[in-house]
């Protein structure tokens, strides 16, 4: 238990709930006063285009929680500021002894909080952080040679060993909420304009704030013994679609992972599948702390030999690709469907990646960081480790000669063409066989229908790949 303090400040980031939060709980449990805060950091945002969800997400959220906050005697100062500069002035303002917070293992983020924990040291007061993101992280699930894992499976099965009751208890916040301090430094929340931000709709499916991941957490639990019949569909409600509010901490995932880990043991097959998911999550957080170096090149370094395409027509093609206009109808309408709502079905998410990197050519750090500015749930860990996957060079990777048939997976996985139709309105029309390919069984259909003809021809496109991955057998290193 963390040391007494006379006032302690909650630094609120990717976190932002009351229950069930570690780093408020250890603050209440220390403090006799407890202020709270949350930095719109401007060295995150300045870099952000003025249209991003994310900021309207993470307004919405905020409002939420300084509701709840205030409901319990609290309140939420909000600064629009550079966080490694304004906590711990904020600190001094307060005359904080200590500043809670969440671990967050991001290599930007561990820089800027050690150098908060530098500048509070210099105020005589410390910086003390928590786990709350993740069930394990950091060195909590090693090999018995007591180094990281590099395959998920293992991992996976390391991790059910350690699982206990106690890695699911939640944190019992509501107990210590006395200690919650206002303070007339809360002067209520700006507005996306404030900031400098314009307005952009979120789809209603996403829920605003804990209160939004709460529904969709009740909705999902009608269907989650189903998910492992219905979650490759993109045409079928089958996802729990919390993964912004898992990337935002709007949810616990405590509280998802017992649930889940319960009705496993229970024999329920789909509780166990969507288990798997978060455990996906946590290997990938892991993998992150331990090699730094994956987040910027490849996880297996041999796979930076690779030579993508460069140059005006590769642009052109990755142009084409942003926009969904490549000709292959289940990627364009999977990458409308990400620039329209900020969402893409996991499914998608591996369709499309494979057919930037081996159907295009293309480099998987520039569809990472489209990604990373399109996805409402971005989360640098498993969007790296993602991407990592569908290009072959990350850990556990599908092997570079695994290439998905972007036409078959329409077939398999959207036989009637639902989720096509929807964001490909153009081939509403089409057959349930024609719409997958419809250069190939509708030529007629669509002369006059304004969509494009494929950008690259599939085989071709597989040989190719087959030969430029040819560098990796050259330089290929031992399983990490």
């Amino acid at each position: 238990m963390p040391s007494p303090v006379a006032k302690a400040l909650v630094w609120f980031r990717r976190d932002l709930r009351v229950d069930d939060h570690a780093a408020l709980y250890h603050a209440l449990k220390s403090a006799q006063q407890v202020f709270c805060a949350f930095i719109l950091d401007r060295a995150i945002l300045d870099a952000l285009p003025r249209r991003d969800r994310r900021v309207v997400f993470i307004l919405a959220a905020l409002e939420q929680l300084d509701t709840e906050l205030r409901a319990r005697g609290g309140a939420l100062i909000v600064r629009h500021a550079h966080a490694a500069d304004e906590i711990p002035r904020l600190a001094a303002e307060l005359g904080v002894q200590a500043v809670f917070v969440s671990h967050d293992d991001e290599p930007q983020a561990l820089a800027r909080d050690a150098l908060v924990a530098e500048r509070l040291q210099a105020l005589g007061a410390e910086l003390r952080t928590f786990k709350d993101h993740v069930i394990f992280e950091r060195r909590e699930v090693l090999t018995a040679a007591g180094g990281p894992y590099g395959v998920f499976t293992p991992y996976k099965n390391a991790w059910l060993r350690k699982l206990e009751p106690f890695y699911l208890s939640s944190y019992p916040v509501e107990r210590y909420t006395a200690a919650l301090a206002g303070t007339p430094l809360a002067q209520g929340l700006p507005g996306l304009a404030d900031i400098g931000f314009e307005p952009v709709a979120l789809t209603p499916h996403v829920g605003r704030g804990s209160a939004g991941g709460e529904a969709l957490f009740q909705d999902f639990l009608d269907r989650m013994d189903r998910y492992h019949e219905a979650r490759d569909f993109p045409a079928v409600k089958g996802p729990s679609y919390l993964s912004v509010h898992l990337r935002f901490g709007t949810v616990s995932i405590r509280r998802l992972a017992r649930e889940a880990h319960g009705r496993m043991l229970a024999g329920d097959r789909g509780a166990e599948v969507w288990l798997s998911e978060l455990i996906w999550r946590d290997f990938y957080h892991q993998v992150m702390h331990h090699h730094p170096h994956a987040m910027t090149g490849a996880f297996r370094p041999e796979y930076d030999a690779i030579r993508w395409e460069s140059g005006p027509e590769a642009e052109a093609l990755f142009a084409a690709w942003c926009e969904g206009r490549t000709g292959f109808p289940i990627v364009d309408a999977a990458m409308r469907q990400l620039k329209t709502t900020g969402y893409m079905h996991n499914r998608l998410r591996m369709v499309v990646a494979s057919f930037l990197t081996k159907d295009l050519g293309l480099d998987w750090r520039w569809g990472e960081r489209w990604f990373a500015e399109q996805l409402l749930d971005f989360d640098l860990a498993a969007n790296n480790g993602g991407w990592q996957w569908a290009s072959s060079s990350g850990c556990d990777a599908q092997p570079y000669f695994r290439i998905f048939n972007p036409v078959s997976q329409s077939e398999k996985f959207d036989a009637e063409g639902r989720f096509i139709r929807r964001y490909c309105p153009e081939l509403a029309e089409l057959s349930a066989k024609a719409i997958h390919a419809p250069w190939e069984r509708a030529p007629l259909q669509m002369q006059g229908v304004d969509y494009p003809r494929p950008v690259v021809d599939h085989a071709a496109a597989r040989e190719r790949t087959l030969a430029r991955y040819q560098v990796v057998k050259s330089r290929a290193l031992p399983e990490p």
